[in-house]
């Protein structure tokens, strides 16, 4: 399995859809089904019914997954999206960097 481009914690951007330009903390990576989910980005609204467990009832809020091709990494220098590659650190371990600034991710 390829080592993983996005992980939980980075800051993305969102590249299309109706979110597009939209900032975010990623909460849950998904690679099995190629999905992210981010923090304030493709909120999906539930209305629910009165219940015994829920009286009052109301609209329920959460952050839907989203696909992992229409967001990139946030580059740490201008806060675009970039993409992202892999090199070997001064350690022998691999490190993430930003394509567009030469930036290093983690590490």
């Amino acid at each position: 399995m390829a080592a993983a481009k996005i992980k939980k914690g980075d800051t993305i951007v969102v590249r299309s859809g109706k979110d597009k330009g939209r900032t975010g903390t990623v909460l849950q990576v998904m690679p099995k089904e190629g999905k992210v989910v981010v923090a304030g980005v493709n909120v999906a609204a539930r209305h629910r019914k009165p219940t015994q467990a829920n009286p009052q009832g109301g609209i329920d809020r959460s952050e839907a997954p989203l696909a992992i091709a229409k967001v990139g990494l946030a580059d740490p220098k201008t806060g675009k999206a970039t993409r992202v590659r892999f090199e070997t650190g001064k350690d022998g371990k691999k490190v993430r960097v930003a394509v567009k600034s030469g930036e290093k991710i983690d590490g």
